[in-house]
């Protein structure tokens, strides 16, 4: 048994009293916490630190919103994140604003809306972050608005940035604390965002990408053999096999290679120059504009086609493993081959279960800034514009 000396305002288990005021003494109820406690309690402990600093008269306290999802985690969800990160967030000093969502796709008409707010919190899983990067990036004023940092505390089933945001840890609890203390540090890394757009279509935003297939099709309905248990991945991609083999996808993609990365904005702006500095530069700038103007030429973008026959296509975004230090930006396009046999689609489809990003050997790879999709659909073909 572990013992720590903690005092806080928010009882250690459901069935104990009050602790007491962090600002009392800590000669008085010490409260013994078991292990099962113990990273909420160093969480809370080290949250306090930084609620307890003072700040300046004229400064404002940081206004948070949060946006929880209370069906992820098959209905967990709240409970996970009041009795985990809701005191966290609430200690640190910041003026928190939980919104709850309701339904899918409520997030992202909620953040169109929504007022001007410091930080904004996604408490659920991949489709609640989505939606929230959706709703932003949708807004007249996206430009400035998307400069607000998002924080991230992971209490769905699937959330593959998780592993990238934060380290691995067996523990829920540890990895729910975690996330909402680097949140409270303000710990911060810039990612990439994958634009998604139809024809006549709204844009979709995603962080991680999209997939076009016979694996995702055979993915969404492994819910459906719930009653096999842990059978029920093997079993939809083996009843897929049974309706049509071999499950060939015929499309085409346009695409530009990779550009070069935009310099980072700095965080702060330099001085403003004294007048006469000012008055030189703009005379400077008027007398070599037109000369620049005859040197430089807009080199055109390359386009190249490629005709795909394949058993599924993946566009991921490098967020899974980001290069703060490249120059370049793309995508990266998996084609995958359209030879794989029976056995072979029901143990890579296990695999991608686990881990969407699994390419089959054989597998072709491209990267691209920009590129156009035309699938067949209906009958009919319809262009679908991905853009980085």
């Amino acid at each position: 048994m572990v013992a720590i000396f903690w005092k806080t305002s928010w009882p250690t288990r459901e069935d104990d009293s009050t602790c007491q005021n962090p600002s009392e003494p800590l000669e008085e109820n010490y409260i013994w916490c078991l292990p099962a406690d113990l990273g909420r309690t160093l969480a809370v402990w080290k949250t306090l630190v930084f609620g307890n600093q003072l700040i300046p008269s004229n400064a404002q306290v940081k206004k948070a919103t949060v946006f929880l999802n209370p069906a992820a985690c098959k209905g967990k969800a709240r409970n996970l994140f009041e009795k985990n990160a809701a005191p966290i967030l609430h200690l640190s000093g910041m003026d928190v604003t939980v919104v709850k969502t309701d339904y899918e796709g409520q997030a992202k008409k909620l953040l169109e809306l929504m007022e001007n707010t410091d930080m904004i919190i996604v408490a659920g899983g991949d489709g609640t972050l989505q939606e929230v990067v959706t709703g932003l990036l949708r807004r007249v004023d996206e430009v400035t608005f998307s400069k607000i940092p998002i924080g991230f505390i992971p209490l769905g089933q699937t959330c593959s940035l998780s592993h990238t945001l934060f380290p691995e840890s067996g523990n829920k609890v540890q990895h729910i604390t975690d996330a909402t203390l680097a949140i409270v540090k303000g710990e911060t890394i810039p990612l990439d965002v994958l634009q998604i757009k139809g024809e006549k279509e709204q844009p979709v935003f995603a962080l991680s990408g999209l997939r076009w297939g016979s694996f995702r099709d055979a993915g969404v309905k492994v819910s459906k053999y719930w009653y096999l248990g842990p059978l029920k991945t093997k079993a939809a991609h083996f009843f897929s096999t049974l309706k049509e083999w071999p499950q060939i996808h015929q499309a085409s993609i346009s695409y530009v290679g990779p550009t070069e990365r935009p310099p980072s904005e700095p965080e702060e702006k330099p001085p403003r120059p004294a007048l006469y500095r000012r008055i030189f530069r703009r005379l400077a700038s008027y007398w070599t504009r037109s000369q620049e103007a005859v040197s430089q030429k807009a080199k055109p973008e390359v386009w190249k086609e490629v005709q795909l026959s394949t058993l599924e296509l993946s566009i991921t975004t490098r967020n899974s493993q980001p290069d703060l230090q490249g120059t370049e930006d793309f995508m990266n396009i998996c084609i995958e081959p359209d030879t794989v046999s029976k056995s072979d689609f029901i143990t890579i489809g296990s695999q991608k279960m686990r881990d969407p990003h699994v390419c089959p050997e054989g597998s072709e790879y491209l990267q691209a800034s920009r590129c156009t999709l035309l699938l067949p659909e209906d009958g009919c073909c319809s262009k679908r514009m991905v853009h980085l």
